[in-house]
């Protein structure tokens, strides 16, 4: 079982486990600073990522902040040395793309619960996440231009694809912040909510999607991923052959149609 560090105080993120330890909850745990993503962090991050991710019994995760941030970004003030030790910096940056890589393509739906201001790292961290909810009174925008930095961990890339190149140069060439309705109005956020009453919507929506065979889950992530990394025509003959592959050896895809013609809930046992 995952449980969180005894003391929280001192490690940059923890772990609580939710619905009967179906749902972990990952909470970046460094309020004061606002949640900043320094290589201690996003370590930390990383290792919490992938014991959850290879784990059977966790369905989702859902990503969040302690205290009024999500998170603010990099750590700016650690960047000026790391900028001096360019074989450092490409590592740091290696290590928070890997992190970002992770959540978008793990078996688990992954969601970034907006608790509060989501700048420059944190944007990028929630553009990974399959699901992005967001506090009504959150802010959300990249921000890197507003201190002369440029997003190194997917985030120029991912955010074309969530919202379109002319509202993403907007987001991007601005730096601005945005709010939680303008969020769910570009199709970043899927939905927002009262900061006290975020937590209690987003299990309902991770709850939604965990309904089904995890096996078919994790296949249909990947038709996704297809539709977003390759041309149509590429898209559309991996969607056949996966489609093929899973229908023609998966108990589930079977067990799915027999239920509906008994007329009872399926019992899937594909992971």
């Amino acid at each position: 079982m995952i449980e969180a560090p005894q003391d929280e105080t001192e490690d940059p993120v923890f772990v609580e486990l939710l619905a009967e330890g179906a749902v972990a909850l990952v909470t970046l745990n460094r309020p004061g600073e606002r949640n900043p993503l320094d290589r201690r962090t996003i370590s930390a991050l990383y290792s919490q990522l992938v014991r959850l991710t290879t784990s059977n019994l966790i369905d989702a995760i859902i990503v969040t902040g302690a205290g009024p941030a999500f998170s603010a970004g990099g750590d700016l003030k650690g960047y000026t040395s790391l900028f001096d030790r360019p074989e450092e910096f490409l590592v740091f940056m290696e290590e928070f793309s890997a992190l970002c890589d992770l959540l978008e393509t793990c078996s688990q739906v992954t969601v970034a619960m907006v608790n509060g201001d989501c700048v420059a790292g944190g944007l990028e961290i929630a553009l990974s996440c399959d699901f992005v909810t967001i506090a009504e009174d959150a802010r959300i925008g990249d921000g890197h231009l507003r201190f002369g930095q440029l997003p190194g961990a997917g985030g120029s890339q991912r955010i074309v694809r969530a919202i379109g190149a002319q509202r993403a140069k907007h987001w991007l060439l601005s730096g601005d912040l945005f709010g939680a309705e303008e969020a769910v109005r570009a199709g970043l956020a899927i939905e927002t909510a009262p900061r006290d009453r975020l937590l209690e919507r987003t299990l309902s929506i991770v709850l939604n999607a965990t309904l089904h065979s995890s096996l078919a889950r994790r296949k249909m992530k990947q038709l996704i991923r297809y539709a977003v990394d390759t041309h149509l025509s590429d898209g559309l003959q991996r969607e056949i052959q996966l489609v093929l592959d899973y229908a023609t050896t998966s108990q589930d895809a079977r067990e799915g149609l027999a239920a509906f013609a008994e007329r009872r809930n399926p019992r899937y046992l594909g992971r």
